[in-house]
Order: structure tokens, then C-alpha cells, then sequence
């Protein structure tokens, strides 16, 4: 068994890791790399390896930086199948599209004003997204999958946003060794709302496993929901608004959730709450689809009483242009979520450009940003941002809350290897993290007694 890491490894987007079991390739997912426009583009475009020489492809869950290359990889020659959850194959219908068309309309505004190294055209079109949802193979959690003759997979509830999984793979190679291969995809946190939490991984032999918050704690629930009131409260009386940039699947709909039941609890005040994504309105149908995927608390409200968590009547759902713009119109406080959650595309980058300014208002980040992002920019306490080729100063009220996060912190992932035997689990590799977070982790892991724990460069490989 050979691995090679390609994307997502000492890094946290474009995460693409390339199995070779038994004479074939299996690639565990294909997202996009996301950052830097002209940096990113040029590694989208090119593959490090031939997408015709892929056997098939397994995805742990929908979000962009794991799957958004798919249609790609498709476009370029890769014709086997991908294995998903149901959901996340639904997921990836929607969002896959949402990408190809953000792609398109980026490039059309680049050349609209003149700027340079603008890419010759958008990795691929709606149409390579039809094309590659086609290959689509959706099974069930806890059920075995065999992706050919020596590799079985099961895909177990990763609680990270809807139809998330992670991969355990029962592997027997030509030779008659067997291996428990654990790939932990995003690994969520416990007792967070809708979704379930993530299911352990048990008796590994080799686990590739993410480290985003590998080196931070959580804000406990709790504490976040007054926080998340007091913010809201303080924001109205000073009549400003609050800038929300979430992505527009797992966050939106948390967020919705727990405004939806600070308004029931009567702890903030009646103010308009707007969720400006089309993406996200389409995404909230794909969650109403899937109540399989709820947690006991929300298919209770959801299935038992018919109320609805994902709506309440301070809340509306913005999808026209026009009804977006209206927005800008507003001047009594209001909260406007909008994608995308690192500020790098979509409808959010228009509320930050008329917004940021006023210092009666708040942007509040919710969730991870990778390095060179704009939320990154914003979050690391930059005075003065380049927002769609305009010059602005930030002088609102900036603020950040890990709770919302649908990424595991030190103590969960360290929890998530527990009922692994450090005898057993011999080799870790950590991915999806920056050195910050993953070489603390790192460290952890050596001192609960685990032997080995790499930190893989991009590109580097390592035979089993």
C-alpha cells in the first residue's frame, strides 16, 4: 500500500490524498485549493497525477475545499466511480454548480475591469458539473461498500455538516496482509445541534486524520448562546448591523438554529435576520430532505412537532439580485448571513463593501479561514482590505466565535484516536491543518504513548 499527500497537507484547502492498493488508485477526495486567485488557479488546473489512471474516487463530505474539483478531475479524463453518502452526493449537486458558476462570473468581472492574470476560463462549466454528479454512487453509513476485490469501505457519521462521513477501509492486500485504514475527513464536534455526533473510529492500523483546531479548545455551548445574545443586543441598541460570512452548508444552518432559538427563549430583540445565499436557501431544502441525518433533538422539533428549525418569522431567505441589494437600503439593525464564510466569493464580499466602514457595526466570523482569504485578512486585524478591486477601511466592530466551528478541537481529536491501541495504530498522518494547529497536535499524540505522527509535505509519499 502506498499514500501519496497532493493536497490539503500542511495547508487546509484542495484536500486530494492518492491511495495505490493492489495495483489501483484510489483518490480520497478532490477538493479545491483556495486562497491567493492566481497561486490557486494554477494548481486547480493542473492535476499531479493522470485523472485517467484513477481507479475511483471516495468522498468524505460536500464542502468545496474536498470536493470542488470533481467536476474537473471528470473533464480531464477520470472515469470511475464516487463514493458518497446520499446526501452529500445531493450536496455536491448544488454546490458544485453554485462553484462553476462564482467561477465563471469572477472571470467576467476580472475582464470587466482589466485586471491581469486573469485565468483563460473557469475550471469547468454547470455542464461538467452534470457530467460528473453522473458518477455519483451514494450508500449508507455503517454498511459495507466494496470498492473492488481486497478494499471494503464503511462510511461512519463524521458530524461535521449533513451526510459528512469519515472512511474506514478493511484492506487486504495481494500478499495477505490486512490493515484498517481510517480517513477521518472533517471531523465535527460533539453535542452540536441538527446533525449527529461523529461516530469513533475503532482497531486501526493507519489513520489519516485532519488537525484544523489541533492546537485550540472550544467555547462551550452554553457560554456561546449568551454571547452570541449579548453581541445581538448591544448591536441593536447602537443601531448597527451585523455582517455574518458563513458557508452556506453546516454554518447557515446552525446559526439559523440557534438565532431561531434565542427569538423562542426571548433573549435578543426583534430584529430582521436575512440569509442572503441562494446557495444556502437551496442547501437548507437538501437538509429538509434528510432528516436521516439529524440528531434526536432536531427530529423531535422537526418530525414530531412539524416546527420548523431552519424557519421563524423574523427570518427571511434572500435569492434574487435585486432582493439583495435592497439590503444595502436598510438602515435600522438587522443581521445578514451570507457566503461565502472566508469572504473569497459570493454575496457576502458586497454586505462587507458597504458595511465594513460604519463602526456601529459588527462583522462576526464564525468559522476557520485559511491563510490569504479575505475573512483571514479581516480576522488577523488588517485596517484596510481590497474588497472587488475598491480600497476600504475596517472600522466596525470585529469579532470571533470558534463555537460555530464545525471542526473538532485539541481535546475531540485527541478523544476521536481513544479507542485506538497505541500498539495497533502505528502510523498517523496529520492533514487539513496548519503548522500551528497540527504540530502541537502532533506533539499530544507522541505523548498519549502513539509511535508515529507525520505531518505530511504536499507531494510526499510513504509506503505501507
Amino acid at each position: 500500500m502506498k499514500i501519496q499527500f497532493i493536497g490539503a497537507a500542511r495547508t487546509v484547502t484542495g484536500s486530494q490524498h492518492l491511495l495505490t492498493i493492489n495495483n489501483k488508485k484510489i483518490l480520497l477526495e478532490c477538493g479545491l485549493f483556495q486562497g491567493r486567485r492566481k497561486d490557486t488557479y494554477e494548481k486547480n488546473k493542473n492535476f499531479s497525477f493522470d485523472p485517467k489512471e484513477i481507479d475511483t474516487l471516495i468522498l468524505s463530505h460536500a464542502h468545496i475545499d474536498h470536493s470542488g474539483n470533481i467536476p474537473h478531475l471528470v473533464k480531464d479524463g477520470f472515469r470511475g466511480p464516487i463514493y458518497s453518502t446520499s446526501a452529500t452526493k445531493d450536496l455536491c449537486e448544488i454546490m458544485l454548480k453554485d462553484s462553476a458558476y462564482l467561477q465563471q462570473r469572477d472571470i467576467e468581472w476580472l475582464n470587466k475591469k482589466n485586471k491581469k492574470h486573469i485565468p483563460d476560463e473557469s475550471l469547468y462549466s454547470i455542464e461538467d458539473v452534470d457530467a460528473a454528479i453522473q458518477y455519483f454512487v451514494p450508500v449508507n453509513y455503517n454498511t459495507a461498500t466494496e470498492i473492488f476485490p481486497g478494499v471494503t469501505a464503511y462510511f461512519q457519521d463524521a458530524g461535521h455538516i449533513l451526510g459528512s462521513a469519515g472512511i474506514f477501509l478493511e484492506i487486504e492486500e495481494e500478499n495477505g496482509k490486512k490493515i484498517n485504514f481510517g480517513f477521518s475527513g472533517d471531523i465535527g464536534r460533539y453535542d452540536t445541534p441538527i446533525i449527529k455526533d461523529p461516530d469513533y473510529f475503532r482497531d486501526l492500523d493507519l489513520l489519516i486524520m485532519e488537525s484544523t483546531y489541533g492546537n485550540r479548545l472550544h467555547t462551550k455551548k452554553d457560554e456561546v448562546e449568551e454571547e452570541v445574545a449579548k453581541v445581538v443586543r448591544q448591536v441593536f441598541d447602537r443601531k448597527g448591523k451585523i455582517i455574518i460570512p458563513a458557508f452556506a452548508v453546516g454554518r447557515t444552518q446552525l446559526l439559523v438554529y440557534v438565532f431561531h432559538k434565542l427569538f423562542d427563549q426571548k433573549r435578543i430583540p426583534e430584529i430582521p435576520i436575512y440569509v442572503d445565499s441562494p446557495l444556502a436557501v437551496n442547501a437548507t431544502k437538501v437538509f429538509k430532505d434528510h432528516p436521516e441525518c439529524f440528531d434526536r433533538e432536531t427530529s423531535r422539533i422537526f418530525l414530531e412537532s412539524g416546527n420548523d428549525p431552519f424557519g421563524f418569522g423574523r427570518l427571511k431567505y434572500i435569492s434574487t439580485v435585486d432582493q439583495s441589494k435592497e439590503l444595502n437600503d436598510i438602515n435600522d439593525p438587522i443581521i445578514i448571513i451570507s457566503a461565502s464564510g472566508m469572504a473569497e466569493g459570493g454575496r457576502i464580499l458586497h454586505h462587507l463593501a458597504n458595511n465594513i466602514g460604519n463602526p456601529k457595526n459588527l462583522v462576526l466570523f464564525v468559522g476557520y479561514a485559511a491563510e490569504q482569504t479575505l475573512a483571514r485578512k479581516i480576522m488577523d486585524g488588517i485596517k484596510q482590505v481590497n474588497i472587488l478591486g475598491e480600497e476600504y477601511s475596517v472600522n466596525c466592530q470585529i469579532k470571533i466565535m470558534d463555537y460555530f466551528s464545525g471542526h473538532a478541537d485539541q481535546n475531540e481529536l485527541l478523544d476521536y484516536l481513544s479507542l485506538n491501541p497505541q500498539k495497533r495504530l502505528k502510523n498517523i498522518f496529520l492533514v487539513h491543518g496548519e503548522e500551528d494547529q497540527a504540530l502541537p497536535l502532533k506533539e499530544k499524540i507522541l505523548q498519549k504513548g502513539y509511535k508515529n505522527a507525520d505531518y505530511p509535505m504536499s507531494g510526499e509519499k510513504f509506503v505501507i
